[in-house]
């Protein structure tokens, strides 16, 4: 499904800082903003016709993982080159992930990113939105940015720069929408939020990893899943939209530890009717209407519970749950694996617990938690999540994380 190569290029985006030339209040790196962009894409996208959210997904990986590689370039300067050099860039770029991706989807995967790289002309709706919401994600940082900044001499220039950007959006409704700060702005703002809270918050780790940017590995894994038992296309992108959402409520409850959750008899379900009342106060009032019950669905709300790691189909209009969601893979049944996006979030969960060993970091905290972890990993429609982080812990392991990066390099 996924080895632990491409798993480092996409956690060593939580390294990569961003705005690094000015003075920042808060950490901003390109986990979260790619993060923040997904969200951002996502509902601009629903409001407007005709978008293949496959490609969309697609696309937007790509894109992240081109930047990954190639994050020492300012990305003013890397527009600039990509319009004289493309196709060298694009050709180093593909050079320097192939090792990691070249087995995934039957090599399916990589051929894609070489045709998406290479041919501008394809997913041309698609790669326009994501634009979009990249330059709305990168105005939400800079917003942070310029009430540290003021006194330095070119920040008006940026800003006005920042600003006048957003007119070659405007044909799109939910820019617009956005833009004057109207309801969708706010969970804009919402999500965006999430990038301050911090994962495994009681303990040290490197690298840190926000709630936003966790939501993002997820969904990555989640479609990496989809990939490997061939899911219909809507399967796929609930499964990609279910994990990137998962957290979302954790912007009003903050994020709870799960041995904090189950403590005390009837406190988790205290905290989830909780979830489920500010989701209905604060969240879907701020939704397109249009689009409430799509995303009170992958959101898990049906029944007044909310259950986003179950399996889930829709049969007549009505949610079902069912144990095999393999019987149901085609796009009429809407589903959604919620077993095995609960088996990505702690594979997720468990990368970053490795990652912060392999570093040195080796709290109780963590090592016991990695140990759990790692008992709840279970076998999902022939994907062995244990098996896949077993490897993770030899690869990224104190013992075999020296090798690892050799082979890597």
């Amino acid at each position: 499904m996924i080895n632990p190569r491409i798993i480092d290029y996409i956690f060593s985006s939580a390294s990569i800082q961003r705005w690094n030339d000015y003075p920042r209040m808060v950490e901003l790196v390109e986990l979260d903003k790619q993060a923040h962009k997904f969200i951002i894409a996502y509902f601009i996208a629903k409001l407007e016709k005709d978008i293949n959210f496959t490609h969309l997904i697609e696309a937007g990986i790509f894109e992240f993982l081109r930047r990954v590689v190639v994050t020492d370039i300012r990305p003013d300067v890397f527009r600039k080159a990509l319009q004289k050099k493309s196709r060298e860039i694009n050709a180093w770029v593909i050079s320097k992930l192939a090792p990691s991706i070249k087995d995934i989807d039957n090599g399916t995967f990589l051929q894609k990113f070489e045709e998406y790289l290479n041919n501008p002309e394809i997913y041309k709706k698609e790669r326009f939105i994501l634009k979009a919401a990249s330059y709305l994600a990168t105005k939400w940082e800079f917003s942070i940015v310029y009430q540290t900044s003021q006194f330095l001499n070119d920040i008006e220039d940026v800003k006005k720069s920042v600003d006048e950007e957003i007119e070659d959006y405007y044909e799109l409704i939910g820019v617009r929408k956005i833009a004057l700060n109207k309801k969708l702005g706010k969970i804009i703002d919402l999500s965006g939020r999430l990038r301050f809270q911090k994962r495994w918050a009681q303990t040290p780790r490197i690298p840190e990893t926000s709630v936003l940017g966790h939501m993002l590995t997820v969904a990555i894994f989640g479609y990496f899943f989809s990939l490997e038992v061939n899911a219909c296309d809507k399967r796929l992108q609930n499964n990609f939209f279910t994990a990137l959402f998962h957290d979302l409520p954790e912007a009003l409850t903050r994020d709870i530890i799960t041995p904090v959750k189950y403590c005390v008899d009837e406190l988790s379900e205290i905290i989830a009717e909780y979830e489920i009342e500010k989701i209905q106060e604060s969240i879907l009032p701020n939704i397109p209407e249009i689009l409430h019950e799509e995303f009170s669905y992958i959101l898990g709300l049906y029944d007044g519970i909310k259950e986003e790691f179950t399996n889930k189909i829709k049969n007549n209009g009505k949610i079902e749950v069912v144990e095999d969601i393999s019987k149901y893979n085609i796009d009429k049944y809407d589903a959604i694996d919620g077993f095995a996006l609960k088996q990505c979030d702690k594979l997720s969960a468990f990368v970053e617990a490795s990652l912060s060993i392999s570093h040195g970091i080796k709290s109780k905290e963590l090592i016991n938690g990695k140990k759990e972890i790692l008992k709840g990993l279970k076998t999902v429609q022939g994907i062995d999540f244990k098996a896949i982080a077993s490897q993770i812990d030899y690869e990224f392991g104190t013992t075999g994380q020296t090798q690892a990066r050799m082979d890597f390099d």
